[in-house]
């Protein structure tokens, strides 16, 4: 019943056939040889001759599996036994489960399925050598289906070698069609217990017990922007990232540009990576051992290896995508040979959480209030806010105290836990990553989590009441208490094209991919001082001169913040360039205007070595700040790593999208020096599509429009300093603060001056500032003017660019 190891797939399925290669079976045969199989299969065939590294083997048949079961006379004992069955009744579903499994092992195999597998795997050895290690896989009928994954629910071996061993893994994977997540899986899924049958995937072993491992996936997980692909990894086999019980690597990577031959790595993460798991003698088939610290301390995988199992993350979805004839964002594994040193697709199914949500309904969630006290924090997934009673349970045997709305606190969940993590109001674990099983699980049940905290299981009390919010970026926060919060809901249909564009502001790169389905035409304003200020927290000549450092508590704290440097300054490049680019992807191809730093010398000082490189200014909103820094001495070095970070993300990553704006640019001699110092360090206007843009925002940037023409390429009003520096005070002292107000008649008519000198020598103009955003009789006075962009705060874009489309039929523009 052995097909040839060579025969290629036929239009007729091998209906009768017991074990079939992977090399015979392809995305249509799902019915056949389930998800994971079929997939395989296809990768092998379709995708192995476009350089995707697949490992070869076999796979028993749906027609064995219920060959087997109808042989043995099982299938009216097991509907006997499911006559009672209650999935949300969690002892009635383990003892189920538990008979369920025992009527299969209890029973054996056909002596002619024995011998096929038998077969098989000899041939395998044949192939690769004498007692070959293999996965052994199950692979449902009904699983990796775009609508249900299925993930995890029944039963995976690793290190299997020798025929017994491998009919033994086999016998299992049966058997755990009927492990209690499954069961439950099933039915809350209206799938029939009876018409799912259950492939065996017998695959060569990748030695990344010797290497690495990990999961991606061709569309970022928490957001669902679809031109990204999230990388993660760790040592050893894959079991420890898939279950969560290591906090992996992570990277995410610009789809767009790395087809155009660029290499944009836009993030990296380190984690923890604690643990590894490896082959193990006797009779267990692997082992969790320590990672050695300065392993920990180090990424996992090289950017080179991260760029290609990007490349293969990218072809991997086009093809699905092709084959199922619509978008089709993919989960995949990958593994790392520690002997040949080769990468290898070890699995590949579609995405099931964000490929589903509608693209027309915005949902964000929003904390009222702030907690004082934060409990724990980790990786958020989901995006959303949940709270509840936290129930801190440690033991998979304990599950039947979890209550429904209660927040599960665990060290990590594995599929056992599944029965009850659809009862939670949100999910917290010490362990894990963006990619583990909670975090999987919770995307697709709709609720948020927060994995990776280390110790929160430690932090958080029984009974305690707490608020999960994954709302805040990256970090997600547990709040003690239950705290006021509010889902907005936008519906993104019939949104009416504008005249003018409106773009929008962004301050935290983090929540670029989040912002980037509202329907701007860009980003009109992205600050540098944010990821300075938020993730740097660093003075970059402190980075520069890091061994001159006085301030022994900050070059403590600086040391901590750039171990991984062994140049610190790279840290502040790396972290710029970092920040900028995730921007600029989220909105790419449409511009992304990105102000250069503009600090003022006091908030220069109160970052970490700060004081030491700072003067003290009377009044520094007036003083050493923007354009006058750049070519100054005394920062031009500073400035360097700006332009460095600049020219990473442009030239390497391929995001020329981005347009540097100078800020506080009081001559256009200066704007010629800072042009100047840009240009030694190969940023030089008109090059590779070189745009540099100019602060508006003082009176002299007005008067002198057809000089400060000559020099920039375009303008964005500040109408915040504009206004200040117009009316003759400072925005910050309560004593005058009444005064200060954009829509005085002064403010406005330099505004309108400033349109007006733009247009005349050609060159772009908005605006960046709060004014538009605040008061949309403002807003009218803009486009009335012809102003060519309004740069606008995520909250009020919408409403503001509906408010604008009226107004430009009214004027017939």
């Amino acid at each position: 019943m052995v097909s040839t190891l060579n025969a290629m797939q036929t239009s007729e399925p091998h209906t009768e056939a017991l074990v079939l290669w992977f090399e015979e079976v392809g995305s249509k045969d799902v019915g056949l040889v389930g998800g994971k199989n079929s997939s395989l299969g296809e990768m092998i065939q379709q995708l192995q001759p476009k350089g995707v590294n697949v490992p070869g083997g076999f796979a028993t048949t749906a027609h064995a599996y219920r060959y087997f079961v109808e042989g043995a006379g099982l299938e009216p004992r097991l509907r006997e036994l499911f006559a009672d069955l209650d999935v949300d009744d969690v002892e009635n579903l383990q003892a189920r489960g538990r008979q369920a499994r025992a009527l299969i092992l209890n029973t054996p195999f056909p002596q002619d399925l024995q011998q096929a597998i038998a077969a098989a795997y000899e041939t395998m050895c044949e192939r690769y050598g004498k007692g070959s290690s293999v996965a052994v896989r199950s692979s449902a009928t009904a699983e990796d289906l775009p609508e249900a994954s299925f993930a995890g629910q029944q039963e995976t071996y690793l290190n299997v070698h020798g025929v017994k061993s491998v009919l033994d893994a086999c016998h299992k994977c049966f058997a755990s069609l009927f492990t209690d997540r499954a069961i439950a899986y099933r039915q809350h899924n209206g799938f029939d217990h009876f018409e799912v049958a259950l492939s065996v995937g017998v695959q060569k072993m990748v030695r990344s017990d010797l290497a690495t491992s990990g999961v991606m996936f061709s569309i970022d997980t928490e957001s669902g922007f679809k031109d990204a692909a999230f990388i993660t990894g760790a040592y050893g086999l894959g079991e420890n990232v898939v279950q969560g019980a290591v906090n992996p690597d992570e990277f995410v990577v610009f789809k767009p540009t790395l087809k155009q031959g660029f290499k944009p790595i836009l993030k990296r993460r380190l984690g923890s990576k604690a643990i590894k798991m490896i082959y193990a003698d006797g009779a267990k088939f692997t082992k969790n051992i320590s990672v050695p610290k300065e392993l920990q301390n180090q990424f996992c995988i090289s950017d080179e290896d991260v760029l290609q199992l990007a490349r293969w993350t990218t072809t991997i979805e086009e093809h699905y995508s092709a084959v199922r004839g619509q978008y089709t964002p993919m989960d995949i594994e990958w593994a790392k040979d520690g002997i040949t040193g080769e990468l290898f697709i070890v699995q590949a199914r579609p995405e099931t959480v964000q490929s589903q949500k509608s693209a027309n309904i915005l949902r964000n969630y929003k904390l009222n209030e702030t907690g004082d006290n934060v409990l724990a924090i980790g990786r958020s997934v989901g995006e959303m806010i949940g709270q509840g009673e936290a129930n801190v349970i440690l033991d998979v045997e304990q599950i039947k105290l979890f209550q429904p709305g209660q927040v599960l606190v665990t060290r990590r969940t594995d599929p056992d836990w599944e029965p009850i993590m659809k009862k939670a109001s949100a999910i917290v674990t010490d362990q894990g990553g963006r990619t583990c099983h909670a975090a999987i699980i919770a995307r697709e049940m709709g609720i948020p989590a927060v994995v990776g905290c280390g110790d929160a299981t430690e932090l958080i009390a029984l009974g305690q009441n707490v608020t999960v919010s994954c709302a805040e970026g990256e970090d997600g926060k547990i709040y003690e208490g239950l705290l006021d919060f509010e889902i907005q809901e936008t519906s993104l249909e019939n949104i009416p094209e504008t005249k003018t564009k409106i773009l929008i502001n962004v301050g935290d790169p983090e929540q670029a991919f989040s912002l980037s389905p509202l329907p701007a035409d860009g980003v009109g304003l992205a600050r540098l001082e944010f990821i300075i200020a938020n993730q740097i927290k660093a003075h970059p000549k402190a980075l520069i001169h890091f061994d001159e450092l006085g301030n022994l508590l900050d070059k403590k704290a600086i040391a901590e913040l750039t171990h991984l440097y062994e140049n610190k300054a790279d840290f502040f490049v790396d972290k710029l360039a970092s920040g900028m680019a995730m921007i600029a992807a989220a909105f790419y191809p449409n511009p992304v205007v990105i102000r250069m730093s503009d600090f003022k010398s006091n908030e220069y000082a109160n970052l970490l070595g700060g004081q030491q490189f700072e003067p003290k200014e009377e009044n520094p909103m007036i003083g050493w700040r923007g354009a006058s820094r750049y070519y100054d001495p005394n920062y031009a070095e500073a400035f360097a790593l700006e332009c460095e970070a600049f020219k990473i993300a442009r030239n390497d990553m391929g995001l020329t999208n981005i347009i540097p704006m100078i800020p506080f640019c009081r001559t256009p001699a200066e704007g010629r020096k800072v042009l100047a110092e840009m240009a030694k360090h190969d940023l030089k206007r008109g090059e590779n599509g070189l745009q540099v843009y100019v602060m508006c925002e003082l009176p002299s940037n007005v008067i002198l429009v057809d000089e400060f023409s000559e020099v920039f390429d375009g303008f964005s009003i500040g109408s915040n300093d504009l206004t200040q520096l117009t009316l003759g005070l400072d925005r910050d002292s309560a004593l005058v603060s009444h005064i200060f107000d954009e829509r005085s008649e002064g403010v406005k008519r330099m505004v309108a001056m400033a349109i007006a000198g733009a247009k005349k020598h050609h060159r772009k103009i908005g605006i960046c500032g709060q004014a538009p955003s605040d008061y949309p009789e403002f807003a009218e006075f803009l486009v009335k003017n012809g102003i060519d962009s309004i740069s606008l705060n995520p909250d009020t874009l919408l409403k503001t660019k509906l408010a604008i489309a009226d107004l430009e039929e009214k004027l017939n523009r």
